[in-house]
C-alpha cells in the first residue's frame, strides 16, 4: 500500500510535458525597435566580441538578423546560402572571394577562416545595400568604430 501511495504521487510529475505551440513569424519591426536593437548591442556586446546577434524578421527559412559588429571577427563561407546586407549604420571594409586562410568547418554548411587571402576590398557605409553570393568567401576586414548591418540568409540549392 505505501509503495501504491508513493507511485500515485509520482504521476503528475511524470506526465509528458505539453506540446508548446510553433513559434510564429515575426513579419514586422519598427524603426523604434530597431534603435532599441543597437542600444542593446552597444551596452550588452563583450569588448572582444566580433559580432552581437539579434532576429529582426523571421519567416522560415528567411530570418533577418541585426549585426552589431564593434571589432574585426572570422571570415567566413555559406555552402548552402547567399547572404544579403543593408548596412544600418557605421562603415568598414568587405573582402569577398579570394581563400579563407586557416580554413575550418564549424559545420556541414559552413566554413570560417581568420581571414582571406586575396579577393575583393570594397568600403561599404551606411545605406549600402550588396548581396555575397554562395560559396564565397566573405569577411569584414576593417570596421570604422562599429558597423550595423541587417543580413538575410537566402537558402539556395
Amino acid at each position: 500500500m505505501l509503495v501504491t501511495a508513493a507511485v500515485v504521487s509520482q504521476l503528475p510529475a511524470q506526465q509528458p510535458a505539453a506540446k508548446q505551440a510553433p513559434k510564429q513569424p515575426k513579419t514586422y519591426t519598427s524603426a523604434k525597435e530597431i534603435v532599441a536593437m543597437m542600444a542593446k548591442a552597444k551596452s550588452e556586446r563583450k569588448q572582444d566580441q566580433a559580432n552581437f546577434i539579434q532576429g529582426i524578421l523571421q519567416l522560415a527559412p528567411y530570418s533577418a538578423n541585426l549585426e552589431y559588429r564593434g571589432v574585426v571577427g572570422p571570415a567566413a563561407t555559406h555552402k548552402t546560402e547567399a547572404e544579403m546586407f543593408f548596412v544600418i549604420d557605421g562603415s568598414g571594409t568587405l573582402v569577398t572571394g579570394g581563400k579563407l586562410v586557416g580554413e575550418t568547418q564549424p559545420n556541414p554548411e559552413n566554413s570560417s577562416g581568420t581571414a582571406i587571402e586575396g579577393g575583393t576590398s570594397q568600403d561599404v557605409a551606411k545605406g549600402d545595400f550588396f548581396i555575397v553570393p554562395q560559396n564565397t568567401p566573405h569577411w569584414f576586414s576593417k570596421i570604422n568604430g562599429t558597423l550595423v548591418l541587417m543580413s538575410l540568409h537566402v537558402p539556395r540549392t
